[in-house]
């Protein structure tokens, strides 16, 4: 009958992956807001004004992905979500902390009286910095699977850094797109100086991810798989020399080539994720819990698969529309 005869096969692996693309649709899309947060003690009060209104119509939308993913996690893989949660307490305290902070900040700065208006600002990137790196920092115990020892802490505090640069260079190329005159170029310069934090963070991941197992180094390292995966990670280095490039030509006339950087990041963000999906497959907890074994029974999967059906297009529904609705130019924000 194959996998797709048996539920209790197909329908945790369904799972798995509408788990995997939720994360990797939350990575990019608050990643870049996230990023935009980064940059504001970089930027004058018109520019933070102008950097608002280019997140402002789709911020909130783009944290949707999120609690899609812990969800999913928590309905369909129950047994993992409470050793993952468990073992990354602190830092999902802080990430919400984080969340909490921004969203206050972000409503506030707008309706502050002008004297308060500067510490919205500074609460707004607190709570960006807070929210990247205590997501840098998880990922980087995931990949160290979840063993706490001073090499894998000082690993997960490098990958936050690491992400931080990350989600600021994603959120500058965003600007890139967004903006105009003087903030483009400002833009165009702040991700020429975070490129080194995606080129050193996939290095890092990618060099760190087979040393700490075996079974991943096998999964990459052994023939024919070395010959069938090459593409990934030669693809990943012309990205990254297409972005280098790209970037020395930006602003064009014309506004020409703008959004390149954003999607080649995208592009980019994509290939990191699918390595890392490939390396850890079908494990959920790394090396200790498979898919297989944390999954619900087949008969509630099977009903949450049906719930999944009608929610999942609606929330791809408006994300797109809003980015449909509010493209081109970021304007004035208001509130009147």
């Amino acid at each position: 009958m194959g996998m797709f005869g048996d539920p209790a096969v197909w329908l945790p692996f369904v799972f798995a992956a509408l788990m995997g693309l939720s994360i990797l649709i939350y990575v990019v899309l608050d990643g870049f807001d996230l990023g935009v947060g980064l940059l504001f003690p970089l930027a004058t009060p018109d520019e933070k004004d102008r950097m608002i209104a280019s997140i402002g119509p789709f911020w909130d939308a783009n944290e949707t992905w999120l609690v899609l993913a812990v969800g999913l996690l928590l309905v369909a893989f129950p047994i993992a979500h409470g050793t993952i949660l468990t073992a990354l307490y602190l830092p999902v305290a802080i990430m919400l902390t984080g969340l909490i902070l921004r969203g206050v900040a972000f409503e506030f700065r707008v309706k502050a009286p002008t004297s308060h208006k500067e510490r919205w600002n500074w609460a707004f990137f607190a709570g960006s910095a807070m929210t990247s790196v205590s997501q840098g920092f998880m990922l980087g115990m995931y990949i160290m699977g979840l063993q706490f020892t001073w090499a894998t802490i000082a690993f997960a505090l490098l990958t936050s850094v690491f992400l931080t640069v990350g989600y600021s260079f994603i959120g500058a190329t965003w600007l890139i797109g967004k903006t105009e005159d003087k903030l483009q170029r400002k833009s165009v310069e702040w991700a020429k100086g975070g490129i080194w934090g995606i080129i050193l963070g996939i290095g890092a991941i990618s060099l760190a991810s087979p040393l700490t197992s075996a079974r991943i180094w096998d999964k990459w390292l052994s023939w024919p798989e070395v010959f069938v995966l090459s593409p990934l990670p030669i693809i990943s280095v012309l990205l990254i020399a297409g972005l280098w490039y790209g970037l020395r030509r930006l602003p064009a006339e014309g506004d020409k080539g703008a959004w390149l950087p954003f999607s080649g990041t995208i592009a980019l963000f994509v290939l990191a994720f699918g390595g890392l999906a490939y390396s850890f497959y079908p494990y959920v907890v790394p090396e200790k819990m498979t898919i297989y074994e944390a999954a619900s029974a087949p008969e509630s999967l099977f009903i949450i698969l049906i719930g999944t059906c009608f929610v999942l297009p609606a929330i791809l529904l408006y994300t797109a529309l809003a980015y449909i609705v509010f493209r081109g130019k970021a304007t004035e924000l208001r509130y009147d």
